[in-house]
């Protein structure tokens, strides 16, 4: 390079030395990207203006452009958190035209830029609006080079005192290096790490070389490594993470796999590591057998992290996870067994689905959600032992989809975006839960094979490459004869679901029709086709299950005799707000079927939010009388689910007084009478989370300080700090001592961290909780969000709303920031936290008049507000 690097000393030249060795070893003009990625348009001109993001209009102009992009990045991590870590980058690519300057999008201060050539000659620095600019004097058709000295920016790299990893979805790769931004300029990556000698290292490619040794002893107690090139993928993809963690390796089936962590339990370790490494491996032959595509990159390793912002995040090579869904212990319900298979089999599914084949731009992120979730419940099928498909399935998607598609707030599946910048809030539940649920019902509609067949035609036309979702609709539509378009265009190009109603006819000639309808909840005249089953009962005990099809407005089908009892949705398919019949009430746990019974739930709740069928209070005292005759842990699960949010959000204060007493007693007879330790155990968590009474507090605190358990239920380490927040959320008399207390028994790092971090905002006294909110408005407080959102969930719980509502404005003032600085889920989570357990007219109000105030607000984050305070306004008509 052409300029001076003796700011640094000779630290950066060793850092300079490496790499350019590693660029020796994999040159990156022979870097190879596939056809897929060819450009064959005119490129644009003029080209879009420097503004803030990445704009739609700047992407396209640039994917025309610029080709073969590869990426040599070097940083000097040092132990010491408040250091800055320098970092040396070359970005290469090739240019059709030369006319214009290039963007590269880089999201921090402008002095982190340090030096810059561009094919060896300097070039002065021209940084704004959040790009570096090259200029298009120093540039050429064909290959071009670029070379970056800078101080790494820290939005996304996460550091932490002894470790730190980079989280880049959807576009925060800029915010660490200059890079090219968008998912359809695919790239490679050749990667060296200078850290602490005790430090571990993981990142897309396999270490090619590591050493301690330092040149002239340069940097003394450091340690390098040097990673080979990575596959060809896109920036967001583009991970490593280092620190002090234990390095577990195995091979299954013939795959090496490493896995680095932090646990110290010894319980989780050895009750863990086996299904981590026996999910992964079982996945890995799934995907393979199921699309007919070996695994398509060069290694396969993980990392689970203390609190991780996500459940898991799909880096090419280098899955990172949150590390509390991973390591379990004997005290283990199903449901977390099972959510940490899927969450495992959903990361693997995106090797294929997201990373292999990736949205072209970010308005699609949704299709590789919906093939994760819908490839891991289909794995989970062959993975998991006992576990029930069908009913995994409405449990998990149903009541999430339904959460953000009733309220005034519901998106689509597919979204516009304009800008980049505003990918994070596309994501949400509609893609995760709604999504799956959709392409079940077009599995059903083309058929299992045919529907497979189409998906391998997709991988295969589209590895390594950028593909759209009118893409797969082209190749699936010439497999099945279904207008794929007209439904398609009601499904996901538009939110909302249908509510169903019926009726009987006939009866003269002993022949009965039942008749189906549906109409939009939002009162258009949009129709959803899909096909569900109905179970008909009759007076004698007499059952069929008849199919649906609904293919219009309505639906008429032949039925044998007048039933007396009817099930809709019976088998779980079918989407949308089913009539639920009052005579089902009183015998809705003796449906044979634990589908029937879940679907049950799920209308009862919805036609209850709706104001119809039946009341709050009535349900609750239903769902009393189901606690000791549910059977099945998930349906349990559900329904003291439903229990608990009916009892906070949806009866009054008094109410809640007068049914706690005898709730709290029904709980723990069923605790004691279910022979199930995990049944049992789900019934404890909702006692704990119910209690309101002095005796019922008074018993958990026993239970707390003995750390003796009731009979059968087994609690950890996990469960203790959550029976100890319980406790200080509650005011017990003890509480100021309680927290204090949990902490000394907390031997690991990571977690004490955490509480020491809730425990302000449980303090009893009112000044120390006001402080703590006043520190979430620094975005320093709120760098680990996973921590805040459950610092949020106790600071408004029902029981310290009188204190805490006057937080509300500053919060939803704080919105806006949040979605600039936080991760993808942090705005939605952070509204749910705050808003989520209010049901008051003057939370409501206060909504109503922000929303008032900000007529022009950001539309996705608008609609993420009418979301999370749907049932705040429910609550206004339902808590009477």
């Amino acid at each position: 390079m052409n300029f001076s690097f003796r700011k640094y000393g000779r630290a950066s030249g060793f850092l300079l030395a490496l790499l350019a060795a590693a660029c020796q070893r994999h040159p990156i003009a022979q870097t190879v990207l596939p056809a897929a990625a060819a450009v064959s348009a005119v490129p644009t001109r003029p080209l879009p203006p420097v503004e803030k993001g990445v704009s739609g209009a700047l992407a396209v102009a640039r994917k025309q452009n610029i080709s073969r992009v590869a990426y040599a990045l070097g940083f000097v991590i040092p132990a010491e958190r408040s250091k800055p870590i320098e970092a040396l980058e070359t970005v290469s690519f090739n240019l059709r035209d030369a006319r214009d300057s290039v963007q590269l999008d880089f999201k921090a201060p402008t002095a982190n830029l340090h030096r810059l050539a561009v094919n060896g000659q300097p070039v002065a620095i021209d940084h704004r609006n959040e790009h570096l600019v090259l200029p298009a004097a120093a540039l050429k058709i064909g290959r071009n080079v670029s070379e970056i000295s800078l101080t790494a920016g820290e939005q996304s790299l996460n550091r932490n005192a002894d470790y730190l990893y980079t989280l880049l979805v959807p576009d925060r790769a800029r915010t660490v290096v200059p890079v090219f931004d968008q998912p359809d300029l695919k790239a490679t990556f050749s990667l060296t790490l200078t850290v602490p000698q005790q430090w571990q290292a993981v990142a897309n490619a396999p270490v090619a070389d590591s050493t301690q040794r330092t040149a002239d002893g340069v940097l003394p107690g450091k340690k390098t490594y040097v990673f080979a090139t990575s596959d060809s993928i896109s920036t967001y993809l583009f991970s490593f993470a280092a620190g002090k963690f234990t390095r577990v390796s195995r091979t299954l089936n013939g795959r090496p796999m490493t896995l680095l962590h932090r646990e110290t339990d010894p319980a989780k370790l050895r009750l863990s590591l086996g299904p981590i490494f026996q999910l992964h491996a079982d996945a890995l032959a799934f995907m393979e057998q199921y699309t007919g595509l070996k695994y398509p990159f060069q290694k396969f390793d993980f990392t689970a992290i203390p609190d991780f912002q996500y459940g898991g995040m799909e880096h090419v090579g280098a899955i990172d996870y949150k590390a509390s869904t991973l390591f379990l212990d004997e005290g283990a319900t199903q449901d977390q067994v099972l959510a940490r298979a899927n969450l495992v089999l959903h990361e693997t599914a995106h090797m294929w689905f997201g990373d292999l084949v990736t949205m072209r731009w970010f308005n699609d992120v949704w299709m590789k959600e919906v093939f994760a979730n819908f490839m891991a419940d289909k794995i989970t099928q062959v993975s998991v032992k006992n576990s029930n498909y069908d009913l995994k399935f409405v449990v998990d998607h149903y009541p999430a989809a339904y959460g953000i598609d009733r309220t005034a707030g519901a998106n689509p599946i597919r979204q516009p975006l304009a800008n980049l910048q505003d990918a994070g809030s596309l994501y949400g539940n509609i893609i995760y839960h709604k999504a799956p649920i959709m392409m079940r019902q077009l599995e059903r509609l083309m058929g299992p094979e045919a529907f497979r067949a189409g998906l391998q035609e997709y991988l295969l036309t589209y590895a390594h490459g950028n593909a759209t979702w009118p893409d797969l609709i082209e190749i699936l539509d010439a497999r099945t004869p279904a207008d794929l378009q007209a439904w398609n265009q009601v499904w996901v190009n538009q939110p909302g679901r249908p509510v169903f109603s019926y009726r009987i006819s006939g009866g003269h000639d002993q022949r009965y029709g039942l008749y189906v309808k549906q109409t939009a909840e939002d009162g258009s005249d949009r129709l959803w086709p899909q096909e569900f089953e109905v179970l008909i009962e009759s007076a004698s005990g007499e059952q069929q299950q008849l199919s649906v099809k609904m293919d219009g407005a309505e639906k008429g089908i032949r039925i044998p005799f007048l039933p007396k009892r009817i099930v809709f949705n019976s088998t779980g398919m079918g989407y949308g707000v089913f009539p639920v019949l009052p005579e089902l009430l009183p015998k809705l746990t003796e449906l044979k079927s634990p589908v029937a019974r879940a679907a049950s739930y799920v209308n009862l709740y919805e036609n209850m939010l709706n104001g119809q069928v039946i009341k709050p209070l009535e349900l609750l005292t239903t769902y009393r009388q189901a606690l000791t005759r549910e059977p099945e842990e998930l349906n349990l699960k559900q329904l003291t689910g439903q229990a608990s949010a009916i009892f906070w959000q949806f009866l009054t204060p008094a109410q809640r007084q007068a049914v706690g007493p005898g709730l709290e007693a029904d709980l723990w007879a069923a605790l004691l009478k279910n022979p199930a330790p995990n049944s049992k155990k789900q019934l404890f968590k909702t006692y704990q989370s119910i209690a309101l009474t002095k005796p019922a507090q008074t018993r958990l605190y026993q239970i707390w300080q003995s750390q003796q358990a009731p009979a059968g239920v087994k609690l950890t380490e996990d469960d203790y700090t959550a029976l100890a927040l319980a406790l200080a959320v509650r005011d017990y008399p003890t509480a100021a001592a309680i927290l204090p207390a949990q902490l000394a028994r907390i031997t690991n790092v990571d977690r004490r961290q955490r509480l020491e971090f809730l425990m302000p905002a449980l303090s009893p006294d009112v000044a120390t909780r006001d402080a703590f909110f006043a520190s979430l408005k620094n975005d320093k407080g709120r760098e680990k969000e996973a921590w805040v959102t459950t610092a949020l969930g106790y600071l408004h719980h029902p029981l310290r709303q009188a204190t805490s509502e006057k937080y509300l404005p500053a919060s939803l003032d704080l919105l806006e920031e949040i979605q600039l600085t936080g991760d993808i889920f942090f705005p939605y989570s952070w509204l749910q936290a705050t808003l989520g357990s209010y049901q008051s007219p003057t939370a409501a109000a206060t909504v109503r008049a922000f929303l008032a105030a900000h007529p022009n607000y950001n539309p996705k984050l608008r609609a993420k507000l009418f979301q999370t305070a749907d049932d705040l306004f429910r609550a206004e008509k339902l808590a009477r």
